[in-house]
Formats: C-alpha cells, sequence, structure tokens
C-alpha cells in the first residue's frame, strides 16, 4: 500500500513539475517575442508613420487597434481554449504577445531605458515573490483572489477612462492600485494553477491547453505588474 501510495505520490510531483515547466515557458516565450517586437520598432520614427495620422492631427486608428485587439485575444484564449485546438492556440498566443510587443514598444518613447530595466528587474522580483507565495501557502485565496478580480475590472475601466481623461494623479493612482491588484492575483492564480496541476485525471491535451492558458495569464499579470511600477518608479523622458 505505501509503494503505491508512493508512486501516486511521485507520479503527481513529476506532472506537476512539467505542467509548471510548460506555463513558466509559454509566459518567458510570450514575453520575449514582445521584448524583441517593442526593441525594434520601439523608435519615434515607426510611431510617427504607423501611429500618428498622416496629417499630424492625431492618433491613428491603428494604435488603438494594437492597443486592444490583444484584450480580445487574451480573452478568446481563455474563454474557447476547450473548443479550440492546440495549434489554433499557439498560434493566437504568439499573435498576441506580438500585438502586445508593438503596444508596449511606445513605453521606449516615454521612459528610458535604464527606467525600463529597473523596472523589469523590480517586477520581476516581486512576481516572484508573490508567486511562490501563492504556491506555498495553505490558505485559501479564492476569496481573495475574487476581490483582486474586481480590483482588476475597476482599474481597467479606470485606466480607459483615462486615456481621454489624461489626469496624471489619477494615473499614478490606478497604478498604485494596481501593484497590489497584480500582486495579489499572482499569488490567487499561482495556487489556482498548482491544483490544476496536480489534477491526475486531466488528459495530456487538457494539461497542454491549461498550460498555456496558465502562461498568458501570468504574463497578464507580469506585464500589467510592470506597467503599474514603471508608472511609479520611472522618469519620463
Amino acid at each position: 500500500m505505501n509503494t503505491i501510495l508512493d508512486q501516486d505520490q511521485a507520479y503527481s510531483k513529476e506532472i506537476t513539475r512539467d505542467f509548471f515547466k510548460n506555463v513558466y515557458g509559454y509566459m518567458f516565450g510570450g514575453l520575449m517575442i514582445s521584448g524583441l517586437i517593442a526593441y525594434t520598432y520601439g523608435t519615434p520614427e515607426f510611431f510617427a508613420e504607423h501611429f500618428l495620422k498622416a496629417d499630424g492631427t492625431g492618433i491613428s486608428p491603428l494604435f488603438y487597434v494594437v492597443s486592444f485587439a490583444p484584450v480580445g485575444l487574451g480573452l478568446l484564449i481563455q474563454m474557447m481554449y476547450q473548443r479550440l485546438s492546440f495549434g489554433l492556440l499557439l498560434l493566437l498566443f504568439a499573435v498576441f504577445s506580438g500585438l502586445m510587443g508593438l503596444s508596449l514598444s511606445t513605453v521606449l518613447l516615454v521612459y528610458s531605458g535604464q527606467d525600463v530595466a529597473v523596472t523589469f528587474f523590480v517586477t520581476a522580483g516581486a512576481f516572484g515573490g508573490m508567486a511562490i507565495l501563492g504556491y506555498t501557502t495553505q490558505t485559501d485565496l479564492t476569496k481573495f483572489g475574487s476581490l483582486m478580480y474586481m480590483g482588476f475590472i475597476g482599474i481597467f475601466i479606470a485606466g480607459i477612462a483615462n486615456m481621454w481623461i489624461g489626469s496624471d494623479f489619477l494615473g499614478y493612482v490606478i497604478s498604485i492600485i494596481g501593484v497590489f491588484v497584480f500582486t495579489g492575483l499572482t499569488a490567487y492564480y499561482m495556487q489556482k494553477l498548482k491544483g490544476i496541476a496536480s489534477d491526475t485525471s486531466l488528459s495530456g491535451i487538457d494539461r497542454s491547453k491549461l498550460a498555456l492558458v496558465g502562461g498568458l495569464q501570468l504574463y497578464i499579470l507580469f506585464i500589467n505588474l510592470f506597467m503599474s511600477l514603471l508608472n511609479i518608479i520611472g522618469g519620463r523622458d
């Protein structure tokens, strides 16, 4: 009996390890795609040619498409992953990461490279700490996660409104709240992913799809935490 139990525990640990290896693989792969594209196209010339109207009177429609299309793709992947093939999900994730890279390219026009680099490492530290906390804590974070998710919706709506209001103070407040919300959600999602990873009843394809969705969720949290911290500690050029 003990031998069977030990084998089951070993198998559970093995599939959990493989699951998280894939989750972080997708997350870091997405970040790498976004980072390379942002670095390549984060120039005043590219912004002026593609994101400004030809007559120079304002922002072009393409800018808003690039900014909001990832939101739709992210929701599509998370809501339809069971119906879509793994190959299509992977393609959509790659497109999502590319569009995010184009959207983030504008960050390099506003903040210095040093501020971006410092904020990235601060984000990585905060994200990593909360990920470990979420994975190791024995406290059920379900209610906490629901509260944080409501906060996420609130700051998302406020952020869209502030695109037209243009209030620096409101943007600063949103960023402060965002740091707490996104670090909290990181812990919540890590606990949730831990439960999925140890579920031995899932089929291989379902585990692959859920690992990709998990990588997407962690990617989104990392980027939002990064942007919140950058708005707080980064000096604008």
